[in-house]
């Protein structure tokens, strides 16, 4: 662990929490917004100890996580997709909040909470089970196809774990405008997928062996 590293991650972690805070509260015009403190609860909670983790027992995927700058042309376009369809999402859902537009029942804000923690935690698991990943397109010095745990399942876990992850946070802000938004996610990471196996078909050793094993991508006998 170097202190570069640690004030790094402590920099990113604080501008998120006031960038997504801001994002909620601003267009809701009150911090009387409980949805929006319940998610952010959800949310950074559990990834500021998942952090500390890292940061102990594994820096080097730390690093790797904090690295967002994509070398991927077709990746570039993704990512901007992603960042307006983020934005879109939770300005909507802080509007939604103030002007009482559309709302889901109380027991589906809960629910939509624990299949996000659900979901926390299959993402938890895919960094455990695969020491290469890495928020950018690429394949690393001496990486191996991991076809095991999760990874034996579906061709890309930590994709099924943030498609839950995303798609329950439009739920938990009790906003369905901003559910009906983050369902493009579904379109973004099709795309991301097929330049990242492309990538990984022509750098990766096993890995078109690998995808004859494991038929399908995020969901079974779905996708």
């Amino acid at each position: 662990m170097t202190t570069k590293l640690f004030f790094q991650a402590i920099i990113k972690f604080l501008l998120g929490v006031v960038l997504l805070g801001a994002l909620l509260f601003v267009p809701a015009g009150t911090l009387h917004f409980w949805q929006a403190w319940l998610f952010l609860g959800l949310l950074f909670v559990p990834m500021f100890f998942a952090g500390v983790v890292m940061m102990v027992k594994s820096p080097e995927l730390l690093k790797k996580r904090l690295n967002a700058k994509e070398e991927e042309k077709e990746q570039k376009a993704v990512v901007a997709l992603s960042g307006v369809m983020f934005l879109a999402a939770f300005l909507l859902a802080g509007l939604n909040a103030r002007f009482g537009w559309l709302h889901f029942p109380l027991w589906a804000v809960w629910v939509g909470a624990g299949v996000f923690l659900l979901a926390y935690g299959m993402y938890a698991e895919v960094m455990r089970e695969n020491a290469y990943l890495s928020r950018t397109i690429e394949v690393q010095e001496s990486q191996t196809v991991v076809d095991t745990g999760l990874y034996g399942v579906v061709r890309h876990p930590m994709y099924a774990a943030t498609l839950f992850l995303f798609l329950s946070m439009g739920v938990i802000l009790d906003s369905p405008i901003s559910l009906a938004i983050l369902l493009f996610y579904i379109p973004i990471i099709a795309a991301r997928m097929k330049n990242e196996e492309k990538v990984l078909e022509e750098g990766l050793p096993g890995y078109r062996e690998y995808k004859t094993k494991v038929k399908y991508k995020v969901i079974p006998f779905i996708w």
